[in-house]
């Protein structure tokens, strides 16, 4: 080897530092293959000015081809070299420097040298291989093995990545040394490479190292052929990084974006808890518990704990949510699913939930005095099972206290590490979100249901005209309820209003707007409109609400769908005539099942949902057999899984076809059989069976427009009280005979005809030919008239009038 002159160095003989070192490839021909930036500080020349040309334009001293075939010849017998050199730097001076030159290598086809140089700061006197040195202290584990994959060299770092010592490993294979270690597999690449020649670089794996026994490491190694002067492999040289924090920060990355998968899938606060259980046994826990405030799992409007100081004194009251062990029924358990539990690792408190951090046990001691006098049961699972090491994490979001997520090992021999804290962190951060986003869908979902409902009919009855049975099932959706709804509205004459609506969108602002139309169909009901009047006024209604919105206003975060329109269906039954006028707005038709079983769907005109304008409703009429089936529903009944309204129409029909006595029977049976699962609309469903007045029930006669005709009625009326056995009303009747009859003689226009009707109440009812209004008011005492409809307003029940194509009818109720 040569020696260089020059002062001793302070160093040992044969070790310096090369780490700042300038390098370059060449080629066998002189020509520079690659260029570091350290060469560049060192001559002042960039790649680009290099690479691709003679290294000798770099010398500052007369070339010397016999030196340098005679170093060329020694590297290529595989031993390397070192020496003296001067560079001429780029502004003209010269450089020393010392130089090393590795043995020949090959990169692809091209015989190629590696030359390391620094600038000469003292002079050296080495005794031995000067990268010796270098090679024993790099902070890179490296090995030399024989063709039976036998160790011949290796490094303090590998020595110290395995914990075996050198003298053991030498002569030995590494299947012999760490079978644990994926030996097979890292001496199947060793093979690999002793056959093709071709390297392996960055290979990863994980395992146990003797150095650190209860941890796992990640290794990254590189494989490497050593060839000789004639191209024959001789060995393989192995190089291995400790890269364990790479690949815990990687493992970290992909089990929480896996995480953020497989958590809250669903708006269930109890399924997100269990979620996150099942999620991190075994992948990182033994034994996962969730326990969450009662108060989460509440369904009323305050469902959480701000995250404010609380007293000590107080204790939280916590349900256990989710579980899971890598052993089968949880035996770790001191509680059970839904069981109250009121956990905290000692010797913490409330303070925990609210503000405190996650709390890292590594070595959990079931002897400890807080855990045998705070949790003695679960002191004792704790040494029954083995628990050694525990991580519980506060579930806290949005500035509130959810509950205490716990992850203990017991079969796992590793002990929780800080590192295992990071990500016991994010995955509860994440469940976290979640059973919030959960406990608050569900606290808005039930608010939107109990409107719902409360809005709604609680109890329905058509008289005597009509048999009615009703269902409704609200969506099973993220944006909650919606706003269909239906209503029976008794009218006069013994008729009967049906209606069945849908308002667009979901949650709390479809069900109040539910409720205001619900409403308003009643009042326009009671004012007697006919069934395409009344859509008409509806659609006004829905028009002035659509304009109420403020459509530049931000929507609040738990806002659902604003209100933008409805569909709806009104209907008129007449048990005198059998007759039913209909009118729609964008809504199914209705469902007709006659006696006999025949199913139809007659189609009113099929106006334009609520809330569009500008366009008419048209009514249509039809009659019904007595006990005939008339349904009303929303599209959720008829829509199914694959949204085709005609078959859902005709599987309506079948199951209605169906012979069924009991209408709530036979509309429970509806909705089971249509709709078997949770769909993501309302459903709403209106049977009724129809009934007819018989002509026993009903009289009526001609009036002549003649004032002496008032006292012939008023007999005619006392008489057929006591006929229907109603003497107790004689009186009563009339008297608004009297006045109604006499009102119509002087005001209204022939003909005039008097009706009576018995039904669950007795109707008076007066008809004639004027479209004039009726107008209660009070009379002064100096007035001789005035006083009949309010006389009318004092004896009946209810009175009103109601207009007809040939004129109005006035009427007036009295109860039976």
């Amino acid at each position: 080897m040569a020696r260089p002159e020059g002062p001793a160095s302070d160093d040992p003989p044969g070790r310096f530092d090369a780490s700042t070192d300038a390098a370059a490839v060449l080629a066998a021909d002189g020509v520079v293959v690659a260029w570091t930036r350290g060469a560049e500080e060192l001559v002042g020349r960039t790649a680009a000015e290099v690479v691709g040309k003679p290294a000798e334009r770099l010398l500052a001293m007369p070339g010397d081809p016999a030196r340098v075939a005679g170093i060329a010849e020694r590297c290529r017998s595989g031993m390397g070299w070192s020496g003296h050199i001067s560079l001429r730097h780029r502004d003209g001076r010269a450089v020393d420097a010392d130089l090393r030159v590795s043995a020949s290598f090959r990169i692809g086809g091209t015989e190629c040298f590696l030359l390391s140089a620094r600038q000469q700061r003292q002079r050296w006197t080495v005794t031995g291989f000067v990268p010796d040195g270098f090679l024993t202290r790099s902070p890179v584990g490296m090995a030399v093995l024989d063709l039976d994959l036998r160790y011949v060299w290796l490094n303090d770092t590998l020595e110290r990545f395995g914990g075996i010592p050198r003298e053991q490993r030498l002569g030995h294979r590494l299947s012999e040394l760490l079978p644990g270690l994926q030996a097979d597999i890292l001496e199947g690449l060793m093979r690999k490479v002793l056959t093709t020649g071709v390297p392996v670089t960055d290979y990863e794996y994980v395992g146990w190292s003797w150095a650190d026994p209860r941890r796992q490491h990640a290794y990254s190694t590189s494989f490497f052929p050593l060839v000789d002067a004639d191209d024959s492999v001789t060995g393989i040289c192995y190089m291995v990084l400790d890269v364990t924090e790479r690949w815990n920060a990687r493992q970290l990355l992909a089990l929480v974006n896996e995480a953020g998968t497989r958590i809250g899938r669903t708006l269930d606060v109890l399924r997100t808890a269990q979620e996150l259980a099942d999620f991190a046994v075994p992948r990182f826990a033994d034994f996962v518990i969730v326990d969450l405030l009662e108060t989460v799992l509440s369904t009323g409007a305050h469902g959480s704990w701000p995250t404010e100081a609380r007293p000590d004194s107080v204790r939280p009251v916590m349900r256990r949510a989710g579980m899971k062990s890598v052993r089968e029924g949880c035996p770790e358990a001191v509680a059970r699913i839904g069981d109250r539990v009121d956990f905290l690792p000692p010797p913490h408190d409330l303070r925990l939930l609210i503000s405190g951090d996650a709390i890292h046990i590594p070595v959990l001691d079931p002897g400890d005095e807080l855990w045998v006098t705070e949790q003695p049961e679960r002191a004792a699972s704790m040494r029954e099972f083995g628990l050694h090491s525990l991580i519980s994490v506060p579930m806290r979001a949005r500035h509130t206290a959810l509950g205490l997520t716990t992850f203990v090992r017991s079969l796992n021999p590793t002990p929780f590490q800080p590192d295992d804290v990071l990500l016991a962190r994010e995955l509860v951060a994440r469940a976290a979100l979640c059973v919030d986003n959960a406990r608050r869908y569900t606290r808005e979902h039930t608010a939107a249901v109990t409107l719902q409902r409360s809005l709604l009919p609680h109890a329905l009855t058509g008289g005597t005209a009509l048999e009615v049975a009703s269902s409704y099932i609200p969506a099973d959706a993220p944006g909650g309820v919606g706003g269909d709804w239906f209503d029976v509205i008794p009218l006069s004459g013994g008729r009967v209003g049906l209606v069945v609506g849908d308002v667009v969108g979901h949650g709390l602002a479809a069900a109040a707007t539910m409720g205001r139309l619900r409403t308003a169909v009643q009042t326009l009901a009671d004012m007697e409109m006919p069934p395409d009047d009344l859509l008409a006024h509806l659609d006004d209604l829905v028009l002035r609400l659509g304009e109420e919105e403020s459509p530049g206003a931000p929507a609040d975060e738990h806002d659902s769908t604003p209100f933008l329109g409805a569909t709806c269906l009104y209907a008129v039954y007449d048990p005198v005539t059998r007759r039913v006028a209909m009118a729609r707005a964008g809504h199914p038709p209705p469902v007709v099942v006659t006696p006999g079983g025949r199913v139809s769907f007659p189609e009113p005109p099929a106006g334009p949902p609520l809330g569009l304008g500008g366009m008419a409703f048209e009514a249509m009429e039809i009659e019904l057999p007595e006990n005939s089936l008339f349904g009303l529903y929303t599209d959720g009944l008829i829509e199914g899984a694959d949204h085709d309204m005609e078959r859902g129409m005709a599987r309506l029909g079948e199951v209605l076809a169906e012979p069924g006595p009991d209408l709530d029977a036979l509309c429970t049976s509806v909705v089971r059989q249509l709709v078997p699962v949770p769909q993501p609309d309302d459903i709403a469903l209106l049977l009724t069976r129809t009934h007819a007045l018989g002509a026993e029930q009903v009289v009526s006669w001609e009036v002549p427009a003649d004032p002496a005709a008032v006292a012939e009625v008023r007999t005619r009326a006392t008489r057929q009280m006591e006929a229907w056995g109603l003497g107790e009303l004689a009186l009563t009747t009339e008297l608004l005979v009297s006045e109604l009859v006499t009102n119509a003689i002087r005001y209204a226009e022939p003909p005039i005809r008097l009706r009576l009707l018995r039904d669950a109440r007795l109707t008076c009812e007066v008809s004639d030919a004027s479209s004039t209004a009726p107008r209660l008011r009070h009379a002064r005492s100096t007035d001789e008239g005035g006083r009949g409809l309010f006389l009318v307003a004092q004896l009946a029940h209810r009175w009103g009038a109601r207009y007809t194509p040939c004129g109005k009818i006035i009427w007036a109720e009295q109860e039976i």
